[in-house]
């Protein structure tokens, strides 16, 4: 059964409120991306419109320790609730993960959490490198791509975009060619038990039916 622990809030830090937006309906997923400037973690799509204050540690780092504090160690009141907190990288992959990963280490109430799962996607390092980040890192696969027995201990989910395949809006059924599309890569994922998600999908109720139906997470 589908509910707001399989939505994902993109682009999430655009929200009227980050953060607390998606953490009260109880999303599975929120999005933030990040730039590293200065020796700060700054929170915006677009070089341009980083603002010196939004950092990832106010925004979200923050206000996920308190959420973890009030809910007794669990990121959510209902102890079966978990939530990916998917991190974008825009700036340099390595250095930025670096600082990222530093930036954790002053949260175990995060990294050691079990209810929270931390995933990097955007600009990451090459999958023969994942196995060299601690184990509270986790990456953003490609559905497209074939990785090795290694990188898959490392990764959380696949992704892919859906415009890639179709210019398919939603206003109809999808078309056979993409659903076909959709659903192979739907069953190579289940298959090396991981869940997908599609960015670019047409965001309307019809879509999202569609998507159901073939099992996208």
């Amino acid at each position: 059964m589908y509910t707001t622990a399989n939505a994902h809030s993109h682009n999430d830090y655009l929200q009227h409120t980050p953060f607390y937006q998606a953490y009260n309906e109880q999303f599975g997923s929120i999005e933030a991306d990040i730039h590293l400037r200065k020796g700060l973690l700054l929170v915006a799509h677009d070089s341009a419109d980083v603002i010196e204050n939004n950092t990832l540690e106010h925004l979200y780092l923050l206000p996920l320790v308190q959420a973890i504090e009030r809910n007794g160690g669990y990121v959510y009141k209902d102890s079966s609730l978990k939530l990916q907190l998917l991190i974008d990288i825009k700036t340099d992959s390595i250095h930025t993960l670096d600082m990222f990963v530093e930036l954790l280490k002053k949260y175990p109430v995060i990294t050691q959490n079990k209810t929270v799962r931390i995933v990097i996607t955007g600009n990451r390092p090459h999958q023969k490198l994942y196995a060299g980040y601690p184990p509270f890192i986790w990456f953003d696969g490609n559905a497209a791509v074939q990785y090795s027995k290694d990188a898959l201990l490392k990764i959380a989910l696949l992704s892919d975009d859906f415009s890639s395949y179709t210019h398919w809006r939603g206003s109809d059924d999808m078309p056979d060619s993409a659903s076909r599309i959709v659903l192979a890569l739907v069953n190579n994922a289940h298959h090396l038990e991981k869940p997908i998600r599609f960015y670019g999908c047409p965001d309307n109720t019809n879509a999202w039916k569609e998507m159901m139906k073939l099992k996208v997470d």
